[in-house]
């Protein structure tokens, strides 16, 4: 038997009126876990939770079918928007496995471990952190039946009261972690293949939910072992459009110049995308990045306010995004420009100063993609505004990033479906552990904003006809167009358009949260 039975429930996945919209990506964070196990000598039974196919694939007895006859530890990864559901799984899976322990892992529970735990007393374990050498220290103690005192980046109960270790040292030297384990997964079956090229981001952003879970600490990866890894997964799986997953990918110009040069070196005919950053790019590493086979540059632009990219922290000026763009529009096939409004403090002067930013970059040819606000608990915006009255849930409008599969997504609109109510009931009973799908002042602040964008194209309107062609900014966009193409962007809001299913290997491109 198995030592953990370790389920990947990271996935894209949108409920249309009358269709699905279901994409297949490498779930690189649970590999990374399965290497460290293998290598540990521990016998890991990883299952991949996206592949799963079901008439209802987010009701309990769903995932726990998925889960018959698990190892005697249970780990369930997944993000925020899920939370909710995994939460519920496991509770299913308690009731017909009461001997298991049950570990809740990935970033979803976020700076609320220990009130998760006191909340659902059927969890029995929520790691934190880099997890690599405190998943093996925790099977390994559970099969020798030792108690889990003193391992790190751990939360769970001793003496029935919800206590939390210090996270786990940070791996210093990420070229000496094994691969993902991709024998463990078919992975031609998947289409969005991304990579790590370091952990962590050390900008302070008040609204980013990412860089708090490294501590504001970013450690990068060799050069050589980047491209090393890309020719692993090219020869076996034929992979030749890659993703640089983190948001720090250029933490320096020496640092991007080093990795262009490996590449073109390896003699490697790959495309790849990568996140940019307004204060850390120039000509010379937009041209040198071009060269050796980037196609897309993305940019977390935020706001067009001066005010509120002061009061956020994001670290550079208006004035620089407009010549950063307008440079890189010019050397890639696109450039992603993502802004989040919807701040408590955005006046409706900076919002009108954020629009006109939007609207010139999308006569540029930069594709624009908003996103509504959403409050995280690691977030230091929510650690200032937690507790305000003016927090509320509202059913038929869910910040982007926080859809979880179970809504019905109509044109300018989501509906609860009647059959998966449970969960957002849920939600609304616990609004500390999962404020991410809740508005700050949302007839105030968020509605007003959502119709101007919708009068200037950004979002669809009611009158949207059903399958118009939109794009999501939260969970995935079509190819890069070939050079020269014209772009033309008209994001859609929280709710995703109807449109035909989609293939579910279809590449993707995710912003992490």
């Amino acid at each position: 038997m198995a030592d953990l039975t370790l389920v990947n429930l990271n996935m894209l996945y949108l409920r249309h009126m009358d269709a699905v919209e279901r994409e297949l990506h490498v779930p690189l964070g649970p590999l990374y876990l399965v290497s460290a196990l293998e290598q540990a000598g521990l016998e890991v039974d990883f299952r991949d939770y996206q592949r799963h196919e079901s008439d209802d694939l987010f009701s309990r007895e769903s995932i726990a079918d998925f889960c018959k006859d698990p190892a005697p530890v249970i780990g369930l990864s997944c993000m925020a928007n899920l939370l909710p559901f995994t939460i519920l799984a496991a509770q299913e899976l308690r009731r017909r496995y009461p001997d298991r322990l049950i570990v809740l892992g990935g970033v979803g529970a976020k700076s609320v471990e220990l009130e998760v735990l006191r909340a659902f007393p059927w969890l029995d374990v929520v790691a934190h952190g880099e997890c690599e050498s405190t998943v093996v220290e925790l099977v390994r103690a559970h099969r020798e039946g030792r108690s889990l005192d003193g391992i790190r980046g751990l939360a769970y109960r001793r003496a029935g009261d919800p206590v939390k270790t210090p996270p786990a040292a940070r791996v210093r030297d990420l070229d000496s972690l094994p691969l993902p384990a991709y024998h463990r997964i078919d992975l031609p079956a998947y289409a969005g293949y991304g990579m790590v090229t370091s952990r962590g981001c050390p900008y302070p952003c008040t609204f980013c939910s990412v860089a708090p879970v490294w501590n504001h600490e970013s450690i990068s990866r060799t050069a050589r072992g980047i491209v090393a890894e890309m020719k692993h997964l090219h020869e076996r799986a034929g992979v030749s459009l890659f993703l640089f997953q983190d948001e720090f990918f250029v933490s320096s110009k020496k640092q991007v110049m080093v990795f262009c040069d490996e590449l073109q070196r390896s003699g490697l005919k790959v495309r790849w995308k990568a996140f940019g950053r307004v204060n850390l790019t120039d000509v010379e590493t937009m041209d040198a990045m071009a060269a050796s086979g980037c196609v897309e540059l993305r940019y977390g632009i935020e706001s067009g306010s001066a005010r509120v990219l002061e009061r956020t922290r994001k670290g550079f000026a208006p004035e620089q995004s407009v010549q950063v763009v307008a440079d890189a529009v010019r050397r890639f096939p696109r450039v992603d420009t993502f802004f989040v409004w919807g701040f408590p403090f955005e006046t409706l002067e900076d919002f009108h100063q954020t629009l006109f930013q939007m609207v010139s970059f999308r006569l540029m040819g930069a594709r624009v993609l908003p996103s509504l606000l959403c409050y995280l608990p690691q977030t230091a915006i929510y650690e200032e505004y937690r507790g305000d009255p003016k927090f509320s849930f509202c059913p038929d409008l869910i910040p982007e990033y926080m859809l979880t599969g179970h809504e019905i997504c109509h044109p300018s609109r989501i509906e609860i479906d009647e059959g998966h109510r449970w969960l957002f009931e849920l939600v609304e009973q616990h609004p500390t552990i999962f404020p991410g799908f809740y508005h700050y002042d949302l007839e105030g602040n968020v509605r007003p904003k959502l119709e101007i964008l919708r009068q200037h194209g950004f979002y669809p309107s009611p009158e949207t006809p059903a399958g118009s062609e939109t794009e999501s900014c939260g969970a995935h966009s079509p190819r890069p167009p070939e050079a020269g193409t014209a772009l033309t962007a008209v994001p859609p809001s929280g709710a995703n358009p109807q449109g035909p299913p989609a293939d579910p290997r279809r590449e993707i491109l995710t912003r992490p949260t």
